[in-house]
């Protein structure tokens, strides 16, 4: 398979998940080489053998029927890295780096694994909507047989040794991504998110640390490894994720009586900004689609065919000149954006 169809098409994890609010969920494992230096003090040398050592055990192992493709960073375009950050492939920080590198991944994309990034391995499994316990038995299968094959850095007293001491212990971080635009439009937003940092759960925007939350659109995540079970953190983050659903459907619902009118102007706007724009800016465009969807969920607006999730992403940048296959700079890609929505909005695509 060529890097092109690879990259060009759309995640799984990008599909609707049964409750629109919860967007998709993710599972991470970071997991060391016994005996070599961590990516942040490593040299050249060191990188490759890392990655030598590690790319025979992805090469050889399939998951339920998905062989992995492994993308060396360093034969990548600056276009090609920009998709797969943009599809929560690779982490930002991943791409900067020139030593030994890359990333293996699933045809579907459920799987990503990052060789020598903070850590020598990173294990992601992303799936649509809220499935936190397939994503982790998923990781923990890739997990088994990476472990089976490496030998990995792991004390008795203190678990799996990771780069950073906030990921000592489970080595697992756990994610959802959730759609909150009910909250913020009634300012509450700020107190239910707030009281998630007491519960050691990590609030962030659409791309992880340090991102903001465009189109109402938050990553919860727990923040402890260290002496806490995987079961523990699964279960934890499940009960959160649900008050947090139930919390943006009852503000929904004071939306509906409250402020009826109002709601119904703001996503028909919205609606109608993306039927006839010819210029979009992203943070405009997430802004507009949030408003979108909330109306196609709250019944107002005719559902269209393209899901909520796959809009957002491929109207970023790195999608767009992807899949246009040539530079957009400055006015372009906002005359882009706004070309490729219009086509997405257009009456022939609503469903009836």
């Amino acid at each position: 398979m060529s890097n092109r169809e690879l990259l060009s098409k759309d995640s799984f994890w990008m599909q609707e998940g049964e409750l629109p609010i919860v967007l998709s969920t993710r599972v991470r494992l970071a997991r060391n080489l016994d005996g070599l230096s961590y990516p942040h003090a490593m040299t050249e040398e060191e990188a490759a053998q890392v990655e030598d050592l590690i790319l025979s055990p992805i090469e050889n192992f399939s998951l339920e029927g998905e062989k992995l493709f492994y993308l060396p960073l360093n034969q990548l375009s600056r276009i090609e890295k920009r998709v797969l950050i943009e599809k929560h492939l690779i982490s930002p920080a991943f791409a900067e780096f020139n030593l030994a590198k890359g990333v293996a991944i699933s045809e579907s994309h459920k799987v990503s694994i990052m060789v020598n990034e903070e850590d020598h391995l990173r294990i992601q499994v992303l799936l649509p909507g809220s499935h936190l316990r397939e994503a982790f038995r998923l990781a923990d299968v890739i997990d088994d047989h990476l472990e089976s094959k490496l030998d990995l850095a792991y004390k008795d007293k203190f678990g799996y040794l990771t780069s950073c001491p906030t990921n000592v212990g489970t080595g697992l971080r756990v994610s959802v991504m959730v759609h909150l635009p009910a909250l913020v439009l009634t300012n509450q937003v700020q107190q239910v998110l707030g009281a998630l940092a007491p519960l050691g759960l990590a609030v962030r925007g659409l791309y992880g640390e340090g991102s903001r939350a465009f189109g109402n659109i938050f990553q919860i995540s727990n923040q402890v490894t260290f002496g806490k079970a995987e079961e523990d953190t699964l279960t934890h983050l499940e009960a959160v994720t649900q008050q947090l659903v139930e919390h943006e459907l009852q503000a929904r619902e004071i939306l509906k009586k409250e402020a009826p009118l109002i709601t119904e102007d703001k996503v028909w706007r919205a609606r109608g900004t993306l039927e006839n724009a010819r210029l979009l800016t992203s943070e405009e465009t997430f802004g507009l689609l949030s408003e979108d969807q909330l109306g196609i969920d709250m019944g107002i607006l005719p559902k269209i065919e393209a899901g909520f999730v796959s809009l957002l992403v491929n109207s970023l940048h790195g999608c767009l000149q992807y899949k246009t296959e040539r530079p957009l700079d400055g006015h372009f890609v906002n005359f882009e954006r706004a070309n490729f929505l219009r086509a997405v909005y257009k009456p022939c695509k609503i469903q009836n």
